[in-house]
């Protein structure tokens, strides 16, 4: 498959949404962005999915395992180590936390093993604190095996050449019964941390991005032809923020049925929103389009560090404050204040610059010592 950077523009998007709104921006725009920037995340996954694999399982469990497992369990356990210098050296504390008034606290021996059996054996134990966005790491991983099994057992269970054509469709259609249920009777899987409901629904975004691949180009060219990007993302927009005043909801693992049925639709409108303004975005070779598409490249560096970069911010807020020096330990960012200013917007600077200019940096230092 030929390079595709309106996807890359597409999740270097998302991912900057992503960073927004957990700098805790205005309430209205985080209710906005939370119903679609994580599911955009699992429909671009699933655009690139092919039904090659279904011959060849191994070739594509070892790559999710190589890009999702592999850099989980690094970057988890060394957090893990590093949990205890954190409060040490006054990054975490037992005093300030997340917006819920939660806290973390030292591990002891035994709490640092069991953590690390968690890591390797249920893709949990993460630093919460540190790690925040860590669950994404699983859920891709659970969604994308869990949709390679769904096709191949309805693939090859169905004969008709034509019936196979609706088996993308077919899957989705399950696995929305299947979450609705959950959701609605408060089921658990309880093999899965958080009960499953994350990864049952970024499997369903997962086939609805392999659904769309099939009409990518169709959808390209009608949108083109009746110069209709610019009026559709502004309707495709005011239906996302209409459904986030209305009816927020989120991938929350927490969701109620009603989050549930209200979260599809949004979440799908909310992808070609952004798709849209990405083929715009492509169409120049200009800055703005080449660093999208190098923060889309990279945003496993982002999902990793971008809480660890909000910390400078942060010691920013407390010093234009004046606050306790120990607030440096909320999660994610300083909550005082936090609807009144724009702390928000060098929180989001932070978040993408710090990770990106270290991940440049590396990059150039290694291509200079090859």
């Amino acid at each position: 498959m030929s390079r595709n950077t309106v996807i890359s523009i597409s999740k270097g998007i998302a991912i900057i949404l992503m960073v927004i709104a957990h700098a805790e921006a205005p309430n209205w725009l985080n209710k906005f962005i939370f119903e679609f920037h994580m599911p955009l995340f699992f429909i671009t996954a699933g655009y690139f999915f092919s039904v090659k694999y279904l011959h060849d399982e191994a070739t594509f469990i070892k790559k999710r395992i190589k890009g999702l497992y592999v850099p989980f369990v690094k970057w988890s356990i060394i957090f893990l180590a590093l949990h205890n210098l954190m409060f040490k050296i006054g990054i975490l504390n037992e005093t300030y936390g997340n917006a819920m008034g939660g806290v973390t606290h030292p591990y002891n021996w035994h709490q640092i093993q069991q953590n690390l059996w968690n890591i390797f054996t249920a893709m949990a134990g993460y630093d919460t604190f540190l790690c925040g966005a860590f669950w994404f790491f699983r859920g891709l991983l659970v969604a994308s095996i869990l949709y390679l099994i769904l096709y191949k057992v309805l693939d090859s269970g169905i004969k008709s050449e034509k019936w196979k054509k609706a088996v993308p469709y077919l899957i989705c259609l399950i696995l929305l019964l299947l979450c609705g249920w959950k959701s609605y009777e408060k089921l658990k899987i309880v093999t899965l941390v958080q009960g499953g409901y994350r990864d049952m629904m970024g499997c369903f975004f997962f086939g609805c991005g392999f659904i769309f691949r099939q009409y990518a180009d169709s959808y390209k060219a009608l949108m083109m032809r009746h110069h209709a990007i610019i009026w559709t993302s502004v309707v495709f927009a005011a239906i996302v923020y209409s459904f986030s005043y209305h009816l927020p909801s989120s991938m929350s693992w927490q969701a109620n049925f009603e989050q549930f049925i209200s979260l599809p639709v949004p979440a799908f409108l909310g992808f070609l929103m952004t798709y849209n303004i990405s083929m715009l975005l492509d169409k120049r070779d200009n800055w703005a389009k080449r660093f999208l598409v190098y923060t889309g490249d990279h945003t496993l560096n982002i999902f990793i560090f971008h809480i660890v970069a909000y910390k400078v911010v942060s010691l920013i807020k407390i010093w234009y404050y004046g606050l306790d020096m120990q607030q440096i330990g909320c999660h994610m960012v300083v909550h005082e204040h936090s609807q009144e200013d724009a702390f928000w917007i060098l929180y989001t600077i932070a978040g993408i610059g710090i990770p990106l200019g270290c991940t440049w940096i590396g990059e150039k230092w290694k291509t200079k010592h090859q």
